[in-house]
C-alpha cells in the first residue's frame, strides 16, 4: 500500500467487514460480496420560490457537509398553486463516491447521528428491495461542519446509500457492519 491516506471506514470494510459478510452469507466468489456504491444527498429548498438567496445558502451548506460542490435541482413542471415555474431552482443534491463517500458515512454514523435529538436508531425497513437505503435528517445542524451562528434556516435532507447488494437483508448486514445504528 502507498503512503496515501485511506478513510477509516474503507480500511474497516477491506479488513473486517468483507470477512464477516463472507461468513454470514457463504459467498463462493469474493466478487459477490456487497459493497458501498454511492451516497446521494438531497436537500429540498421550497422557500427558494419566494427568496432566491435561500438556494445559494443551501448550496453552500451542502458543500460544507459533503466536501464536494453540489448541483442545484430545477423544477420539472410549473405548479400554479405553489407559485412554481418550470426550470426554477428548488433544491440541491450531491453524489459522493469512493473516498469522499466513506468519509461522509463515517462522519454520519460516528458524529452526526449521535447528535440527533431523541435518536432511537434508524428504521430497518427503509430499503427499496434492491439493496439501497434511504433516510432523512430533519436538521442539517447535526453535522459539525455547519456553524450554528451563521445558519438562517433549519433544513432537512435525504440521504440515500446505494449498495451492490442483491437483497435488503444483505444490504442491511453491510450497513450494520459499517456502523449504521438500526433499531430492533
Amino acid at each position: 500500500m502507498s503512503d496515501k491516506y485511506e478513510p477509516r471506514l474503507k480500511t474497516k470494510y477491506r479488513e473486517e467487514i468483507r470477512g464477516k459478510l463472507q461468513e454470514e452469507f457463504n459467498y463462493s466468489n469474493p466478487m459477490q460480496l456487497p459493497k458501498l456504491d454511492k451516497v446521494v444527498i438531497n436537500m429540498g429548498v421550497g422557500e427558494a420560490v419566494s427568496d432566491s438567496k435561500k438556494i445559494k445558502s443551501a448550496l453552500a451548506e451542502l458543500e460544507l457537509i459533503a466536501g464536494q460542490k453540489p448541483v442545484a435541482t430545477k423544477a420539472r413542471k410549473s405548479i400554479a398553486g405553489f407559485k412554481l415555474r418550470e426550470e426554477m431552482l428548488i433544491g440541491a443534491k450531491v453524489t459522493l463516491r469512493r473516498d469522499r463517500m466513506f468519509e461522509f458515512l463515517d462522519r454520519l454514523t460516528t458524529i452526526a447521528l449521535p447528535r440527533v435529538k431523541d435518536f432511537r436508531g434508524l428504521n430497518g425497513r427503509s430499503f427499496d428491495g434492491r439493496g439501497n437505503f434511504a433516510m432523512g435528517v430533519r436538521e442539517h445542524l447535526v453535522f459539525p461542519e455547519i456553524n450554528y451562528d451563521q445558519v438562517e434556516d433549519m433544513r432537512g435532507m435525504d440521504i440515500i446509500v446505494c449498495t451492490t447488494a442483491e437483497t435488503n437483508e444483505e444490504a442491511k448486514a453491510l450497513l450494520a457492519h459499517c456502523g449504521f445504528p438500526f433499531r430492533n
